[in-house]
């Protein structure tokens, strides 16, 4: 292989010369766990999710 984008000792000097930053709390849940919240609200339940839920009545599964 023709040369290299630099040497591998140099490798990961600037990352561990970096100071920790704690990271901040999340005010939202992981995405995962929101889709997996809105789905069994949407599909299993029945329910409307989001603003426009309150002027909305819940949907009847299995009825015409």
């Amino acid at each position: 292989m023709p040369g290299s984008h630099g040497s591998l000792t140099k490798a990961g000097k600037v990352r561990e010369a970096t100071p920790k930053v704690q990271a901040r709390e999340r005010h939202t849940p992981i995405p995962r766990v929101r889709n997996k919240n809105n789905y069994v609200k949407r599909f299993v339940r029945g329910r409307t999710v989001g603003v426009t839920a309150q002027s909305y009545p819940p949907r009847r599964r299995g009825m015409a």
